[in-house]
């Protein structure tokens, strides 16, 4: 039994790095699908290029455009903020405001960033649209002291089916697979280099020691989890309380709610301050909320007409 909780334990602790890595596993594998299955490089000088690049940079615009649709960050920002603009950057703070978008940017990128070095790294992709080129400079480096039979080839080298020697043509294909394998690693680099520095950045202004950033880190964690719990059986009860009360046709029984502010006031991204031991906008509010800030005694909703 305590190996399986030592187990456990290890796996929530490191479930960043879990994720991580199963999104990079299945960025391997949806590239090598694309590849076996999907990609034919067309092998002609007007196509090749928009061919390439279309499979090079069009996953990864869908990955980015998944990534800001499935963080509940950016929600949090954006919901009702076009009735009240306000709710964007509440009290003024747009430097909070602005650093939970690039939060939200960060995390969106890491999918489509995995795609284009995975791509690159494989180097079909670029080796397709690289060669069809029609950029004298670099059809001129790739066909450097070579006859002008070269430069009407280079489209073809991808297919392998060139009027040039099978040393010319190999000799080519490497050239384009190491250029696309080198940009690859640099935006791999560049990328590790760029998390360093922003984290040690982001360490280093943080208003909390290291235990007590664990401890939020944990705790966030938690209530989130447990909120999830909370509200489906709650809203279990809610549903119940309401079926039993319009088949058995009477009035319902009390039943305690929290009001429209709030929600609003929950739902809120929450920024740390010393002078307010709290870990989140819900602790906030339990905190230091006003619960009879509403006008009667019923939370009031709003109607969602042909929203599902």
């Amino acid at each position: 039994m305590d190996v399986y909780k030592t187990v456990l334990n290890f796996l929530t602790n490191q479930k960043t790095t879990i994720g991580y890595s199963f999104m990079a596993a299945l960025t391997i594998g949806g590239q090598r699908i694309f590849t076996m299955f999907s990609f034919q490089c067309p092998c002609n000088r007007s196509q090749n290029m928009m061919y390439g690049l279309t499979f090079l940079l069009a996953p990864a615009f869908v990955l980015l455009i998944l990534g800001f649709f499935f963080s509940s960050r950016l929600w949090r920002l954006l919901t009702g903020c076009c009735l009240n603009p306000r709710k964007l950057c509440p009290r003024g703070n747009f430097l909070g405001c602005t650093f939970a978008l690039l939060k939200v940017s960060v995390h969106a990128f890491v999918a489509p960033t995995m795609w284009l070095s995975v791509a690159l790294l494989n180097g079909t992709f670029y080796e397709c649209a690289v060669s069809g080129t029609d950029y004298n400079l670099i059809v001129k480096m790739f066909c450097k002291n070579e006859t002008a039979l070269c430069e009407r080839e280079l489209p073809k080298v991808p297919c392998g089916k060139t009027l040039l020697s099978p040393d010319d043509t190999n000799a080519l294909l490497l050239m384009l697979r190491a250029q696309s394998q080198i940009l690859g690693w640099c935006i791999i680099i560049s990328v590790a280099a760029a998390g360093l520095a922003g984290t040690c950045y982001k360490n280093c202004r943080s208003q909390v020691s290291y235990m007590q950033l664990t401890f939020w880190k944990k705790y966030i964690d938690t209530e989130r989890e447990k909120f999830d719990i909370y509200a489906s059986d709650y809203a279990t009860k809610l549903a119940d309380r309401n079926l039993t009360s319009f088949f058995e046709n009477r009035d319902p029984e009390a039943f305690p709610f929290p009001t429209h502010t709030a929600w609003e006031e929950v739902s809120a991204l929450y920024n740390y301050s010393h002078s307010d031991q709290c870990y989140s906008t819900l602790q906030s509010f339990v905190e230091h909320g006003d619960r009879d800030s509403r006008p009667d005694k019923r939370p009031e909703m709003v109607a969602l007409n042909d929203t599902f």
